[in-house]
């Protein structure tokens, strides 16, 4: 097993991170990394992620749901081809502090493949952070918000 963490500090409340972080029709506009979602955000369900890679290509995947507590934590698993081949469980925590949002983002890695990896998994570490200080600009500008009428 392999986990790798990044941090950051956001200038907002958990529940705007959250509306930012949720808000997969607007990836496009802002994510650097995970350039495309779709789906629901329910235990059990299935989303469809496109992520942008360090090297400019894209990979697709469709990890399973694990765990939604809005403006707290969003956790899914998925797989590269079939279990124990090369698996992965992402999670964004949210936690306030000093009148702000400490957002970790991590992923445990897990499966035959994970000891060839380590140049991808390194790579990784820097797209989870351009994700972290692309998401704090989002938030932090309020462009994001929606226009009052």
């Amino acid at each position: 097993m392999r986990r790798i963490s990044t941090d950051v500090l956001i200038s907002a409340e958990p529940e705007e991170v959250w509306s930012v972080l949720t808000d997969f029709e607007r990836f496009p506009d802002w994510n650097p990394f995970i350039v495309a979602a779709e789906g629901r955000l329910e235990p059990g369900t299935r989303l469809d992620l496109r992520f942008q890679q360090a090297g400019g290509r894209q990979m697709a995947i469709r990890p399973t749901v694990v765990a939604v507590e809005p403006g707290r934590l969003l956790r899914w698993r998925g797989s590269l081809w079939v279990p124990g081949i090369f698996d992965g469980e992402h999670t964004f925590e949210l936690t306030p502090r000093d009148g702000g949002t400490h957002l970790v983002q991590a992923e445990s890695f897990g499966g035959v493949l994970v000891p060839f990896t380590q140049r991808v998994i390194r790579d990784t570490v820097g797209r989870f952070t351009d994700l972290n200080e692309a998401l704090k600009s989002r938030v932090e500008s309020g462009v994001w918000r929606p226009r009052q009428v």
